[in-house]
């Protein structure tokens, strides 16, 4: 991969307020997702890329590459091209890591929605970035997904699928639905995959190539705590440089592992977990859909994780399991605990306890891709 990065000094502007630069020993990536994922493959293709352990599915760098230009491949059957947004809404499943890499295969941006979102929320999103085509799971816990796009776009039920006129989303053309089975009006994800076929796939490396790494690939919503959430735009060069300088600050090895319990709606699951991953080789472990302490336990100790990443609440919610003892946590080394204050009592604990004492701390906001600063794993306490 071609390799570059800013030559231009540090300045104070008229203002008063300073720049800070962070260390420059390493370069910036100049890459593409789909250049980036090529890359991973040659040098790691063997190794094992992602566990789902609620579903079963393992897959090698080099199976996942081939799943996930299958899926690019499909999005273009069924009309999505560079510059569509496609919307996921979906807890940690495999799906949504595919739809994470096959969207930025072929130029489409990603738009990450909460799981936890209600009908108005949803209405807010969708409308608010213009979402061409919706990957979604049929339910979550308590949430009925499909009700809510249902009552938002009444015309789906009487619609063939990918031919979507709805009134209160005029933008959006295509539901995509987890599963095999799906309700009127949609796709089902499997049909999407199967229409992947070697014809269409045969134009993705020529898409791919025309892409760049300035190219936006990504919108993510904030919290919204001063007002309404925004949408945050995030391009190939800015998720995958951040990934890297996070894995390199946790000094990830290839043929490790991190387990990830964080969602991947958020920068902490997508771009600090999954694509951190990516950028040494190392499998990324997802426990279950969403935050379970005894389930992310269970997962560090069959898959002997060397990493780790949680709020910390999650972190407190595991050494506090009433069954934390029977879960072997010896292969534990680092990870990263974010999202709020990060009490140094629970660090002790979490260096002494659970074995990681190289755990970091990170801060940042969304619109920096996450992480603006990161501890070092040999800094005090």
């Amino acid at each position: 991969m071609k390799q570059s990065y800013s030559s231009r000094p540090s300045i104070v502007p008229a203002n008063g307020l300073s720049h800070v630069a962070g260390t420059t020993e390493r370069p910036l990536i100049d890459a593409t997702i789909p250049s980036f994922l090529a890359e991973v493959v040659r040098r790691h293709g063997a190794r094992t890329a992602a566990v789902f352990r609620q579903t079963g599915d393992r897959w090698s760098y080099t199976e996942f590459a081939r799943l996930v230009d299958r899926l690019a491949a499909g999005l273009l059957s069924i009309g999505v091209y560079k510059g569509d947004r496609v919307g996921v809404w979906s807890p940690n499943r495999p799906e949504w890591l595919l739809a994470q890499f096959a969207t930025a295969r072929i130029g489409a941006i990603l738009v990450n929605i909460n799981p936890a979102y209600r009908t108005g929320e949803l209405e807010y999103a969708l409308t608010k970035v213009g979402v061409k085509a919706l990957i979604v799971a049929p339910q979550f816990k308590s949430s009925d997904y499909l009700a809510m796009v249902a009552e938002l776009a009444p015309e789906l039920g009487s619609c063939p699928p990918g031919r979507l006129r709805a009134a209160r989303l005029p933008e959006l053309r295509a539901v995509v639905q987890l599963g095999p089975d799906p309700r009127p009006g949609c796709f089902s994800f499997d049909e999407v995959m199967a229409r992947g076929r070697s014809a269409v796939r045969a134009r993705l490396d020529a898409i791919s190539s025309a892409l760049h790494p300035d190219d936006a690939i990504n919108i993510q919503f904030t919290s919204g705590t001063t007002g309404a959430p925004k949408g945050a735009t995030l391009t190939h060069r800015n998720i995958v440089n951040n990934a890297i300088s996070t894995a390199r600050a946790m000094k990830l090895k290839p043929g490790e592992a991190l387990c990830i319990p964080v969602p991947f709606y958020h920068c902490f699951g997508m771009v600090l977990g999954n694509l951190a991953c990516c950028s040494y080789g190392v499998t990324m472990v997802i426990p279950g859909e969403a935050f379970d302490p005894r389930e992310t336990l269970a997962a560090i100790d069959a898959e002997r994780c060397n990493a780790v990443h949680g709020v910390p609440t999650m972190f407190a919610a595991m050494l506090d399991h009433p069954e934390f003892a029977s879960f072997d946590t010896s292969s534990l080394r680092t990870g990263i605990m974010a999202g709020a204050p990060c009490p140094e009592p629970l660090m002790r604990r979490v260096i002494g306890e659970m074995h990681c004492t190289e755990i970091t701390i990170a801060y940042g906001m969304t619109e920096t891709s996450p992480v603006s600063f990161q501890s070092a794993t040999n800094d005090p306490l």
